[in-house]
């Protein structure tokens, strides 16, 4: 069975800005595929290039079999895009938005509803109010509407839940969910790690560059380092005299408490916790815990910033 996207060594600069380095992939039909990563790290590059509205500089990709530069019409047909900003027109209604989108596309609203019922059902009761006028999660089931209504194969969506609260983010989650199970694939980016885990698979992209392809349980698994859960009365004095213990392999800051990672067997909970009370803290309490999806993300990132620093440090010699 062919993919339905094939990405291959695919490139594109912005000045001197590199917004992607050569990255491939694919995804499988059917699947829900996630692209985790901040802000600059590419995912929008990338979306638009797909979503053939963006050249890249070089490499190649294809969805569902057709080339993205030569089959650009054929593939504006059968894929659903949803940028990042809100993009429909604020002063038609829902209900127009969505009549327009369709009649592009040569359908109607009434033939495909049944695929977009479960969702434009939540809106309807507004159809006749401005888009602009409607709330963050409510724009958002909109926008996907308008993106489903012609019954795409390919749904490209770019970080989706950004800026709506956390109710609608979790009911976005599970309409993709429904959407995969009637075989539509779903290619989505976010800056939101908790999101990982929905995916089937996961690309873990920074500064143009996918770091890791796994699975979302495969990613975890593959946490090299121990991991602590550090907390004090005073979590700014925590991390700096944190990076100060020798058994200290990297501490980033997670809410109120410090995560401590180090190489396995290398320190237990009870010298950390006397480290720190002979610096002064107080109150401490250190928990070992199992990585998330953004614990290994800082740890794929800050190897890749030392294996950066080490080939720079080659070419200044």
């Amino acid at each position: 069975m062919k993919n339905a996207v094939d990405v291959q060594n695919l490139s594109k600069n912005y000045g001197d800005t590199e917004a992607l380095k050569e990255i491939s992939f694919s995804v499988g039909k059917g699947e829900l595929f996630g692209f985790i990563g901040p802000d600059g790290a590419g995912k929008t590059t990338l979306f638009r290039i797909l979503a053939t509205l963006l050249l890249a500089d070089s490499g190649a990709a294809t969805v569902e079999g057709y080339e993205v530069v030569k089959d650009y019409k054929k593939i504006r047909q059968i894929i659903g895009y949803m940028p990042g900003r809100f993009s429909l027109y604020q002063d038609l209604t829902v209900e127009e938005n969505l009549r327009f989108f369709a009649t592009i596309f040569g359908t109607t609203i009434e033939e495909n509803y049944e695929l977009i019922k479960e969702i434009y059902s939540q809106i309807e009761p507004f159809k006749t109010r401005k888009a602009g006028q409607l709330s963050g999660g409510m724009k958002q089931k909109l926008a996907l509407s308008c993106a489903l209504i012609h019954k795409p194969e390919v749904l490209f969506l770019d970080e989706p839940t950004t800026g709506v609260d956390a109710v609608s983010r979790q009911e976005f989650w599970e309409m993709l969910k429904r959407l995969k199970t009637m075989g539509i694939t779903i290619v989505v980016s976010t800056p939101y790690m908790d999101e990982a885990a929905l995916c089937d698979r996961v690309a873990l992209i920074q500064d143009g560059s996918i770091m890791q392809i796994s699975t979302p349980y495969e990613v975890v698994e593959a946490y090299p380092m121990g991991l602590f859960s550090v907390t004090s009365t005073d979590i700014y004095q925590l991390l700096h005299d944190l990076q100060k213990l020798p058994q200290a392999h990297s501490v980033f800051a997670f809410g109120q408490a410090a995560h401590l990672s180090y190489k396995k067997e290398n320190v237990t909970a009870s010298e950390v916790i006397r480290f720190l009370k002979e610096t002064g803290h107080e109150d401490v309490h250190v928990e070992e815990i199992k990585p998330t999806i953004e614990d290994c993300f800082m740890e794929l990132m800050q190897g890749s910033e030392q294996a950066n620093e080490r080939t720079s440090g080659r070419a200044d010699k």
